[in-house]
């Protein structure tokens, strides 16, 4: 399929730079077959039954953006994904200026070298010191915003809350999952009224989630790997739930890769833990989910391509045409979505 095919005009007005507060006052776009309907989040518990299953990613979100210098140039750097105790890849702004060996200072002492220069242009840092790389970031990282945020204003105190959900426990992401913005106390205090269960397990969001589709058709896209773990008692709970009659539901984009990378061809879920490049596109068959929370998505980027390979692409094309006249805040700090699509059989 060509990559054009999931292109659509967005207006730049649509795009959200602060989130909704309260978190779960965002408006939810609910898509059901082919049917639209306007409702907010705090809606969810009535859109959901009992036995139900929500699985959120309890990634958290590091301060992987880093500015420093080389001699008198300037280096940006972006971690993007953990290669071993105090090595990451990096997405590097004037790569250009480095070689392998060469030392970049940062702020507060903090000093990486380079290590190894991939031909996709990122480059492998490692990280000076003793003291954890963890708490190296937290003097010398800011919150990596996506960069259509990033771009419009500075990335604030403010933004070290709003760009972390409620679930955030394992750390490593340089990305947040967005869907689970949206969550308070309140909200699973009433979803665990209505008897919906939830989950979590880990995948580590990288940075590659907003590099944009270079390719003209989805064969010549290269999908970026990111590190992901499902335990086996998680795996029992949620086959157990299933086999119920509960619906799994993903709450984001990557719990849905992470479970998909998981399942067996019978649906069945199986404890996980490595790395995933799965690339979920039109004509690929869902195994375990049965349905999809999700902020809206950039124009032809690969996560419009996987919620029109859940829904259809015409469904999809519509939904956002509606959500688009209807002023719905889109991307990161947007509004949600609630996708379920006709269940077989």
């Amino acid at each position: 399929m060509r990559v054009d095919l999931f292109d659509f005009e967005l207006p730049a007005d649509c795009i959200a730079l602060r989130p909704a507060r309260p978190r779960d006052s965002a408006r939810l776009l609910l898509v059901e077959g082919d049917s639209v309907s306007d409702r907010q989040v705090l809606d969810l518990p009535q859109m959901l039954e009992g036995g139900d299953i929500l699985l959120f990613n309890d990634t958290k979100v590091i301060p992987a953006q880093l500015e420093g210098r080389r001699g008198e140039a300037r280096i940006g750097v972006t971690l993007h994904k953990r290669e071993g105790v105090r090595s990451w890849w990096a997405f590097v702004r004037n790569a250009r200026r480095l070689r392998v060996g060469d030392r970049i200072d940062f702020d507060d002492g903090v000093a990486a070298s380079v290590v190894e220069k991939a031909e996709d242009g990122s480059i492998l840092i490692q990280i000076h010191g003793d003291e954890p790389v963890e708490e190296l970031l937290e003097r010398a990282g800011r919150m990596p915003l996506p960069p259509y945020i990033a771009s419009k204003r500075a990335t604030d105190e403010a933004d070290r809350d709003d760009y972390q959900t409620v679930f955030a426990r394992q750390e490593g992401a340089v990305a947040a999952p967005t869907a689970a913005l949206h969550f308070t106390g309140e909200l699973l205090e009433a979803l665990d009224a209505r008897g919906v269960l939830r989950e979590t397990a880990t995948l580590h969001v990288g940075a590659g989630t907003f590099l944009p589709v270079k390719a003209e058709t989805i064969a010549g896209h290269k999908m970026h790997s990111e590190w992901g773990r499902i335990d086996e008692a998680t795996a029992d709970r949620l086959n157990s739930a299933r086999s119920a009659g509960g619906r799994l539901i993903a709450v984001g984009t990557t719990s849905l890769r992470l479970i998909e990378s998981a399942a067996a061809e019978d649906g069945t879920i199986r404890p996980f833990e490595g790395d995933t490049a799965i690339f979920i596109t039109p004509g690929y068959r869902f195994k375990a989910v049965d349905g999809l929370m999700t902020n809206f998505h950039l124009p032809r980027s690969t996560l419009f391509m996987l919620v029109s390979a859940l829904m259809g692409l015409d469904v999809m094309k519509a939904a956002y045409a509606h959500a688009i006249r209807e002023g719905y805040r889109f991307y990161s700090y947007g509004d949600s979505s609630l996708l379920l699509p006709e269940r077989s059989g």
